[in-house]
Parts: C-alpha cells; sequence; structure tokens
C-alpha cells in the first residue's frame, strides 16, 4: 500500500478550494493524475510566507515547490502527463515560463495581458490544451487564473480582461465543477462556503498590490520601449520517461 500524502495549503474563498496560484495548481494536478491527498488548508493564509505553502508530506518525506511536488507525484505512478510527446512537453514548459514571468504580482499588465491572450488563442475551442485530457499544463494555468477570475476585487484591469476572454473563464469553471465539485457560483453539494474573515484581509493587500502595478504601468508607457523578449526555444531529448522535460521541471 501507498504510503499516504499529506498537503498543507493555502484556505479557500469565493468558489475556490484555495486562493493560493502554487496550492490550485497542486491541488488541480492531483485530481487530474489521481493522486489521494489528504488537503489540510491553513486558515490563517494571508500571514503566511510564500514559500511555506504548499508542502507535501509522506511519512519522512518533505516537499515544497509545486514543480518538486508534481515530480514526486510522477515517481509514485501519478502522472497526468503519460501521454504527451516531447513537442508537448517542450510546449508545456515553455508556457509555464510565460506563466510565471508574466502573470506574477510584481509584473505590468500589459505583459500580463499579452499572456492571457496567448493563453486564449492557444486553448481555442479545446476543453484543455492538449486535447480532451488534463495535464501540467492544465494545472498550472488553473492555478494561476481562477484566482484573478475569481476573487472580488473592486477594480482590477487584468480581471476585466480575463473576463472578456470567455474560453479561459469556461477553462476554470469546468475544472471546478468536474474536479473540485465547484460551481461557478461557488456552491457545493452541500451548501455555499463561508467566507473566512483572513481571506478579507488577502483581498487588501492584493488590491494595493493591483494599484502599485497599475501605477507601475502608467510609468512605464512614459518611458523609452524595449522590444518584446521571446521565449527560447526549449530542446528536449525524445525517449522514455526518464528523457521527459516534465521530470526535470525543478532543479
Amino acid at each position: 500500500m501507498a504510503a499516504p500524502m499529506e498537503l498543507s495549503c493555502w484556505g479557500g474563498g469565493w468558489g475556490l478550494p484555495s486562493v493560493h496560484p502554487e496550492s490550485l495548481t497542486v491541488m488541480a494536478y492531483a485530481k487530474f493524475s489521481g493522486a489521494p491527498l489528504t488537503v489540510n488548508t491553513i486558515n490563517n493564509s494571508w500571514r503566511a510566507r510564500k514559500g511555506d505553502v504548499p508542502v507535501l508530506i509522506s511519512e519522512d518525506i518533505v516537499i515544497s515547490q509545486p514543480a518538486k511536488i508534481l515530480n514526486f507525484l510522477r515517481k509514485q505512478k501519478y502522472n497526468a502527463d503519460y501521454e504527451l510527446s516531447a513537442k508537448q512537453g517542450a510546449d508545456t514548459l515553455a508556457y509555464i515560463a510565460l506563466l510565471e514571468e508574466k502573470l506574477l504580482p510584481s509584473l505590468i499588465y500589459r505583459d500580463a495581458k499579452e499572456c492571457l491572450n496567448l493563453l486564449s488563442k492557444r486553448l481555442g475551442t479545446s476543453q484543455f490544451f492538449f486535447g480532451d485530457t488534463p495535464t501540467t499544463l492544465d494545472a498550472f494555468v488553473f492555478g494561476f487564473l481562477a484566482p484573478i477570475y475569481k476573487v472580488c476585487f473592486p477594480r482590477v484591469r487584468l480581471q476585466e480582461h480575463l473576463k472578456q476572454l470567455p474560453n479561459l473563464c469556461r477553462f476554470c469553471d469546468d475544472i471546478l465543477t468536474c474536479y473540485f465539485r465547484l460551481t461557478a457560483s461557488g456552491h457545493t453539494p452541500a451548501g455555499q462556503d463561508t467566507a473566512d474573515a483572513n481571506l478579507q484581509k488577502l483581498t487588501q493587500l492584493v488590491n494595493k498590490e493591483s494599484n502599485l502595478i497599475e501605477k507601475m504601468d502608467d510609468n512605464l508607457r512614459k518611458s523609452p520601449q524595449h522590444p518584446p523578449r521571446k521565449l527560447k526555444t526549449l530542446k528536449l531529448a525524445a525517449g522514455g520517461e526518464e528523457g521527459s522535460p516534465l521530470n526535470r521541471l525543478s532543479p
């Protein structure tokens, strides 16, 4: 029998199982791959340091950082990317790099908007990014997009833009409904989740960051512009699981 696995992560709200992108990424991947995780939520999530969660514990093994946790799950035979080709593995790494570079809170609206447009174009009318089955890329995209889509901000331009991309909104809603049994309105079969007071603190902190981002964006509009940076093409070794680029997500 496989050793039990426990995941500690930020708590949820606004119809999300967690409001933390990295925690959502791991939770979604576990659902996609069928990994039997016991999830322990940290209620005072706004006080936790970013590097503290998510954390996976299995017997005497303690693993942090999403990429390392996903690699551990693959070694336990919970692999959502089993049928991906080498090219699809390369695409996965490239889009994950794009998400981490363009959608982190310290970056500007213009870059984040461009990232959302590229994701929307790549998804198109498909259910998931590589067809009918969710993979690592879907977990990362969901983890980054769902909080932007669902959390009730007073006025955030990036959220307003995301809601103008119906395929990405449908993508988030479908995962919440199919894998977390949460409807678009945030209801579960047992009723509506009660909002946690600490999550209100988180909203205030995020709002301050959003205002700072918009100010940075306005300042950059007045400064000389540089040509956009292109993502480097990732060369991968074709072959079995040992050569898969997804097994090298972590250092």
